[in-house]
């Protein structure tokens, strides 16, 4: 496996920094990958922009900062406007189709998934970034599905797993023919 580079962006209380820790949990402890986590956010403490990047490879990893990604995830219409632009035409591109509005991307197809929404149906908002995990578990082989599942489970307060393991099964299972519509 060649430098993989994954961007989480959103903004300050959409569990971005949070996304970006399970995700390089997952990669290092669970699927044996070096990995690393770079953050980024504006000083307030919800609302603000913010971004997680992670940097996964085979072996050592020289350089911990996210140069062109393989996968973006996009939460908010303000990372839209700072990344919708960044990347290869192969960058596999994901948003919440609830909270981003587009009319262009580098990669022409980004894959939608109402996340926000679907959180809300569990009665719960805060989940919407495992519900996105579970999506991209489903469509990307960076970090492992069994990997991902045990990462959110060592990250997440006790008494919540239930809630967490059904929003990321949710993102996961979530049915391919809407994700391009």
């Amino acid at each position: 496996m060649r430098r993989k580079e994954i961007r989480i962006a959103g903004f300050g209380g959409q569990g971005i920094v949070l996304s970006g820790s399970i995700v390089g949990k997952a990669a290092s402890i669970y699927d044996g990958k070096f990995a690393v986590l770079t953050q980024s956010y504006g000083p307030e403490s919800r609302g603000g922009a913010c971004r997680a990047e992670v940097v996964i490879s085979e072996s050592p990893i020289d350089y911990p900062y996210v140069i062109d990604p393989q996968v973006q995830v996009i939460l908010s219409q303000e990372a839209y406007r700072e990344y919708g632009q960044v990347g290869q035409p192969d960058t596999l591109v994901m948003v919440d189709s609830d909270l981003v509005n587009f009319d262009r991307f580098v990669n022409p197809m980004p894959l939608r998934i109402p996340a926000s929404r679907m959180a809300q149906e569990l009665g719960r908002p805060v989940v919407a970034n495992i519900i996105v995990l579970g999506f991209l578990a489903a469509k990307s082989d960076i970090v492992s599905y069994k990997a991902l599942r045990k990462a959110i489970l060592d990250s997440i307060p006790r008494g919540t797993e239930d809630l967490n393991m059904k929003a990321f099964e949710m993102g996961y299972k979530y049915d391919s023919e809407h994700t391009n519509g």
